[in-house]
């Protein structure tokens, strides 16, 4: 197994830093707050075809694999992008197993209408914290057995949240059945692990670009006649962090790749992968913030954007202790099988 970027990958990577670059950088980031969406990042990502790309081509995509979207989600984390890319990807590929949704699916792909997903079931007839439910067009639900495509409606009410989130609450009233049975259970929890893999992508992505605040500034800034980085309560914490990150960057590629190549092993290592880049996203933006001192607070600097987001990116759908109980569950159901 080696998870090295191919060329091809390598070139896909590069194209989308250079477009986040572009039309992502730190001020219009913070300028989207506090919706969180910045209409004209996701026209760019749309005529890109980052959303089509997500599908298979016999689907009308362009049939990326897991860990394409994977790397891609790392330079999504890596620039805090306000667009629900994410979260549009994996309904699309959703709606493309469903035949129900067939009719509908062309829409999503060509950018005329965002659907998003409910990463949280929902709970007498509300499904809460929807990512990008605040902007959507739709949003797929699971409603105690069934799938339902619930329509967004033009009054919704953002939830505020310190992550600078589009997220809300959705009524699942009145919406259109796609699938129900153990059809339905077994196509959401699919697209619930590719959610945990991509959105752990991400959170590497955040971890890694904290990382290199922190690091750049502790070079910076002096005390007693050197850089703060000299000092071994400083330098030691950031190196751990930089091991820490690789770990999570290596975790969450091995997760994408598992979904296609190893994939009994894939809900296993989707919710390890979320719950390690968790950890680490905080552990590092913590870290990147503190060692800035008072200033890591500040709007005007670029740490405290990284250190919210770390949090509410997965917090979404829960504490990664959360997802460590899923991989015991994974595992010893496995073998009690």
């Amino acid at each position: 197994m080696d998870l090295r970027p191919t060329e091809e990958q390598q070139q896909l990577v590069e194209a989308f830093a250079s477009l986040y670059a572009d039309a992502a950088p730190p001020e219009q980031v913070r300028a989207a707050e506090p919706l969180g969406h910045l209409p004209r990042l996701w026209d760019r990502l749309v005529a890109t075809g980052a959303v089509e790309m997500a599908v298979p081509d016999a689907a009308g995509g362009g049939g990326a694999s897991l860990l394409d979207l994977a790397l891609v989600a790392e330079q999504h984390g890596r620039h805090v992008a306000p667009a629900p890319l994410i979260e549009a990807q994996v309904a699309a590929r959703l709606l493309s197993r469903l035949p129900a949704a067939e009719s509908g699916l062309g829409e999503v792909l060509a950018g005329q209408r965002l659907v998003t997903l409910a990463v949280r079931p929902a709970r007498d007839g509300v499904a809460t914290l929807v990512p990008a439910g605040a902007v959507a067009d739709a949003a797929v639900v699971l409603d105690d057995d069934r799938l339902v495509l619930v329509a967004v409606p033009e009054d919704v009410r953002h939830v505020i949240n310190t992550g600078g989130m589009p997220l809300a609450d959705l009524d699942v009233g009145g919406a259109t059945v796609l699938a129900s049975g153990p059809d339905a259970l077994a196509a959401y929890a699919t697209a619930l692990d590719e959610w945990r893999v991509l959105t752990s992508a991400a959170l590497v992505g955040i971890a890694r670009r904290a990382l290199e605040i922190g690091v750049a500034y502790v070079k910076e800034r002096h005390a007693f006649g050197q850089p703060i980085g000299g000092f071994q309560g400083v330098a030691h914490r950031l190196a751990d962090r930089a091991t820490e990150v690789d770990g999570a960057e290596l975790l969450a590629r091995e997760a994408a790749w598992a979904a296609a190549e190893d994939p009994g092993r894939g809900a296993e290592l989707a919710a390890m992968a979320f719950g390690f880049a968790a950890d680490t996203a905080r552990d590092t933006t913590y870290y990147a913030l503190h060692f800035h001192g008072g200033y890591g607070f500040m709007l005007e600097y670029d740490a405290q954007l990284y250190f919210r987001r770390a949090r509410a990116w997965a917090g979404v759908l829960g504490e990664p202790r959360e997802a460590y109980r899923r991989v015991a569950d994974v595992r010893y159901a496995a073998v009690g099988s």
